[in-house]
């Protein structure tokens, strides 16, 4: 057991002095500065160069498509069987296409030889089941299921090669998709049709808007309808704390007594912290107020390339940190239920494993939506993070000092590009028609950057190396490991989940030694969790892990837990408040003026109106 850490005036731990060196790894020559400036120049030019290949490619690294394809070929070359296996793969379903295609003549109830995937709704139209439409779309769902075979499990290349080939092939197909093409699309040829091409011409003068909103750099048509303080963060509070990196919201209170125990929420920094208080019907931060629950939300400051050398520690300790010494002075003697978003609860868990370690016990519980603390199985995201494509963004990171928002939007969208991209040509340019906007498409136009250094720790310390997971992550010098946490733990993991799968926040489960309760959600990454009471369609499951019970693994957790109707948001609510004092109290005052943390503005701040 380590011993505890004296603590300074600010409540941060004592550092103490690191230890000598031993005498028998002997003295090491300093680098002389000359030495050292000519590898810093050889590294500048190398980042450099990556810089300037980025403005041409995007962002992806043509080094790490390069290794993944190179693998691929020169396996698949030296693999006979694998390729007689694909040649007589594709001669059976160029056989199942053919028999379809004579034998829906007859009948038109001939059941397709290949079925969509899951969250696939390209061809669900009734058009889509006529002849000759619903012919191309099995050749699309065939050539589809054959490129999936011919790139998987060949002998001797690499999971994470198999899986970027996979994805890159597959892009290249969808691009001529028979629903993307505006002749092979059943339900744009019966428009056209209809409308005399007025579609078209009102498609391409959407097109035109959209190019010239992006040249611009404003944001896409429609989102200045929800504008935050008017129709969207409109729950009130006031701004009581203000730093280089974040504002800290507290919200007014809704009720006569509240709950004892503040909530302190920690949104991603990659999106703006809004999501979380969306229009009022769907604000999560409004439902906790309503329900008596004193609440604080971190508004991350959006950076610009002068921030460039803000590490991932800075957010911990300018972030997390400062938010919460904020919330114990402003509710004092009283512990904090803390909340983490994405990134933000990867972020918090990193931040309460350090707070073990120094016998800081000012959590009551820790709850993580969405929020990834093992990145072993990290899903579709993983295909643009890897050594090579990490040194590349580095590079690019280092020329711009953030990395754009437009650039981390565009690698979200690839991972679902049948719903983000496609959808959206095929309904705005070929159909003609506008998307409706909504808050939460408003929200997810509205990005943040991110700073060079915090992000490459980021992705070289979590993603890359897991040091999080495996207690490497140093923390004011010492190692955190999550197994340190003693406070209960609420985790939620979204069924549709494209950025943090729920089998990978599922696995908390396997890093802590206390009762975790764990939710699974209908829905994605951000619909799941703005999941308010009354959205039809929607369903949860719920089981309470006593760290004295046995782990199940997330396939039996999913088989054994019964599915709920509903949001899961009053369980959630309903978890806090059974973790929280049973009197409730006077609502606190609004920030405290006599500790430093007086009100500066009205919620919603000035930091989440930044561009």
């Amino acid at each position: 057991m380590n011993a505890p850490i004296t603590k300074g005036p600010t409540g941060q731990p004592y550092q103490a002095p690191a230890s000598p060196p031993s005498a028998e790894a002997g003295p090491r020559p300093a680098p002389s500065s000359s030495t050292h400036m000519e590898h810093q120049s050889f590294r500048a030019l190398d980042r450099m160069v990556n810089a300037w290949t980025a403005r041409a490619t995007g962002g992806i690294s043509p080094q790490a498509l390069g290794l993944a394809f190179a693998d691929w070929t020169l396996h698949l070359a030296a693999a006979p069987g694998k390729q007689m296996e694909a040649v007589a793969d594709g001669w059976q379903k160029a056989a199942q296409l053919a028999a379809y295609g004579v034998q829906s003549l007859y009948n038109a109830d001939t059941p397709p030889p290949a079925t969509p995937g899951p969250g696939d709704n390209r061809f669900n139209g009734e058009a889509w089941r006529k002849n000759p439409y619903r012919l191309w779309a099995q050749s699309a769902l065939l050539a589809e299921e054959w490129l999936n075979g011919v790139t998987r499990g060949v002998p001797g290349v690499s999971r994470h090669h198999a899986n970027v080939v996979s994805f890159t092939l597959r892009q290249c197909l969808d691009v001529w998709s028979p629903s993307n093409l505006p002749w092979t699309n059943p339900e744009v040829v019966e428009r056209t049709m209809q409308t005399g091409g007025a579609n078209l011409a009102a498609g391409f003068r959407n097109w035109l808007e959209d190019l010239s909103l992006q040249i611009a750099g404003q944001p896409p048509a429609g989102t200045d309808a929800f504008q935050p303080g008017r129709e969207v963060a409109v729950t009130p509070g006031k701004v009581v704390f203000r730093n280089h990196l974040i504002e800290l919201i507290q919200y007014a209170p809704a009720t006569e007594t509240v709950v004892a125990e503040p909530v302190l929420i920690v949104p991603a920094w990659i999106m703006k912290y809004y999501i979380l208080d969306l229009s009022p019907h769907n604000s999560l931060v409004r439902y906790l107020v309503e329900k008596g629950h004193t609440v604080l939300c971190i508004s991350w400051r959006n950076v610009t390339a002068e921030d460039r050398d803000l590490s991932l520690e800075d957010y911990r300790r300018m972030g997390v940190m400062a938010a919460l010494d904020a919330v114990t002075e402003i509710v004092p003697d009283r512990k904090v239920h803390a909340a983490g978003y994405c990134l933000g609860g990867t972020l918090l868990a990193l931040a309460a494993g350090a707070m073990a370690e120094a016998r800081d016990d000012r959590l009551a519980s820790l709850t993580l939506f969405a929020a990834q603390t093992d990145f072993t199985e990290p899903g579709e995201l993983e295909l643009f993070i890897d050594d090579s494509q990490v040194s590349f963004l580095e590079g690019m990171m280092w020329d711009q000092g953030v990395l754009e928002s437009r650039q981390m939007a565009g690698t979200f969208q690839l991972l679902r590009s049948n719903d983000l991209i496609w959808s959206r040509v095929v309904h705005d340019y070929l159909m003609g028609e506008r998307t409706p906007m909504i808050d939460l498409m408003a929200w997810n136009a509205d990005a943040t950057r991110m700073p060079f250094m915090m992000h490459s720790d980021y992705l070289r310390k979590l993603f890359l190396q897991n040091e999080l997971a495996t207690g490497q992550y140093i923390v004011e010098g010492r190692p955190v490991a999550l197994q340190n946490l003693r406070i209960p733990i609420f985790g939620v993991g979204t069924e549709r989940d494209h950025v943090a799968p729920w089998h990978s926040a599922y696995k908390i489960h396997y890093l802590v030694e206390t009762d975790v309760t764990f939710v699974l959600t209908s829905g994605g990454h951000n619909a799941g969790i703005v999941s308010e009471p009354g959205h039809k369609h929607r369903h949860f499951r719920m089981r309470e892990t006593k760290v004295t019970d046995p782990v199940l693994s997330a396939e039996e957790w999913m088989t054994e837990t019964v599915p709920t109707e509903g949001s899961w948001w009053p369980a959630w609510e309903a978890w806090l408040t059974e973790r929280s004092t049973r009197e409730r109290v006077a609502p606190p005052a609004m920030g405290a003026p006599e500790r430093g943390y007086r009100p500066l503005q009205d919620a919603p701040g000035t930091y989440v109106l930044q561009r």
